[in-house]
């Protein structure tokens, strides 16, 4: 096994960001090691980071008082996490160690429900009454900026009933009058704020569409806590891994790739599996309702994959882009109706383009000699050309709809993942073929 000490002292001029991928790395057992042997200013500022990997694991096999010595340098909201996937009793083992006013503040932030503003804020923000000066606000700053999440927003504080003010960025601040009061340099407007209950992915929008570094977590008027850019940055990267992961047509996993165990990787992929298998099984059930169709032509067999993939794609295509614009607000549940406007005669125009390839491959096949589709080669043609502008424009309404369905009934949009799209649209894929190969090969091949 390495030398802990050596590693740490080697460690002592990177920056945290390239200690943690060192560090994430190692096995569990030399990582603590070497964070225990790291200056204590430094173990505390890699714990920090997001990038750190299996805290918890980490935390745990430390001795308990360092544990907490440490952890009470931590920024409230990382702790929180890492609070929230440690088992018992090392989780309570490792609170009663904290400090009173921490240990209050980690409980609270462990009350509020995951994904919410409440569960990623941090309670270390810098904060004044609005009596203050500039200079005294400035003074307030350089005290206090090392045990704060951010001094780039200073929120102004009613002096008695404490609640929120005015929002002053440290810019204004910087360049205002050293004499004047401190709201005489806060940017008129509204103000801005979240509630702690609000949706991070609702966070993540108001940062981005009003420019902010961090928006404060009000309750009852009183700044609770604030949501810090990098905190959203984070929370949107986990949301959109399990978003993919979902659409993919499989739970959402927490943990890297090389770090899942087999039977939970079982358990995270198998369910869906077998639920698509089952699904599937329904184009099984279809196929044998035609089965006498397909005894009398079946010159028809040869174009089933290429009739399920169209509709499969095109509905896939179709929910991509509807869940998409359902994450960013773009459209609502209750434009269901233009989106299914937009989407029949997309639907209807991409099977023509289809359809019409598919027309033309047969035709070319049969003129050059490359297949005999038989002398009804031309009706089979028309067959499969109808049957493409059916099943695309089916497939394209489906999985545009689908994604509101789901988040009608309280699902996430992203369930709709393209496999269970695809299953959906193979089925009524091969009642669409077979009704019309019934319609236009009536008399001849049926």
């Amino acid at each position: 096994m390495a030398n802990p000490a050596f590693l740490a002292a080697s460690m002592l001029e990177e920056r945290a960001p390239d200690i943690v991928e060192a560090i994430n790395d190692m096995p569990p057992e030399l990582a603590t090691a070497v964070l225990l042997h790291l200056p204590a200013d430094r173990a505390i500022e890699v714990l920090d980071q997001p990038g750190l990997e299996r805290e918890p694991e980490l935390v745990t096999l430390m001795p308990r008082d360092v544990a907490a010595t440490l952890l009470a340098g931590v920024s409230a909201d990382r702790v929180a996490d890492i609070f929230h996937q440690v088992k018992e009793p090392h989780c309570t083992e490792l609170l009663d160690l904290l400090d009173p006013d921490t240990r209050v503040n980690i409980r609270r932030l462990l009350q509020y429900p995951k994904d919410t503003a409440g569960s990623i804020m941090t309670t270390e923000f810098a904060s004044v009454p609005s009596n203050y000066t500039v200079q005294q606000t400035l003074d307030y700053i350089r005290h206090v900026e090392s045990s704060r999440e951010t001094v780039y927003a200073i929120y102004v504080l009613d002096p008695l009933s404490k609640r929120l003010v005015k929002t002053i960025t440290l810019r204004r601040l910087i360049t205002g009058d050293p004499q004047a009061p401190v709201l005489s340099v806060a940017r008129p407007g509204r103000l801005i704020t979240v509630t702690p209950l609000m949706d991070r992915e609702d966070v993540a929008r108001l940062i981005s569409k009003y420019d902010l570094l961090a928006v404060p977590v009000v309750d009852h008027g009183r700044v609770i806590g604030i949501v810090t850019v990098d905190d959203v940055i984070d929370a949107i990267v986990q949301e959109t891994t399990e978003d993919v992961q979902k659409f993919g047509g499989m739970a959402a996993i927490n943990e890297p790739y090389m770090e899942i165990g087999f039977w939970q990787m079982m358990k995270k992929r198998g369910g869906w599996l077998c639920a698509l298998f089952l699904s599937e099984m329904l184009t099984a059930s279809a196929m044998q309702g035609y089965e006498g169709e397909l005894e009398k032509a079946i010159v028809l067999t040869l174009f089933i994959p290429l009739i399920m993939s169209s509709g499969g794609n095109s509905g896939s295509q179709a929910t991509s882009l509807l869940i998409r614009s359902l994450a960013l607000h773009e459209l609502e549940i209750g434009d269901w109706w233009r989106v299914a406007l937009r989407e029949i005669p997309n639907g209807l125009a991409l099977g023509t383009m289809l359809g019409l390839v598919g027309i033309v491959r047969i035709s070319l096949w049969q003129y050059l000699g490359l297949y005999d589709y038989g002398e009804h080669w031309v009706l089979i043609a028309l067959t499969v050309g109808a049957a493409l502008v059916g099943i695309v424009m089916f497939g394209s309404l489906t999985g545009s709809m689908l994604p509101f369905i789901l988040q009608r009934i309280g699902f996430d949009p992203a369930s709709a993942s393209a496999p269970f799209v695809a299953t959906l649209v193979d089925v009524t894929g091969l009642v669409i073929y077979f009704s019309v190969a019934s319609l236009i090969l009536r008399g001849t091949l049926l």
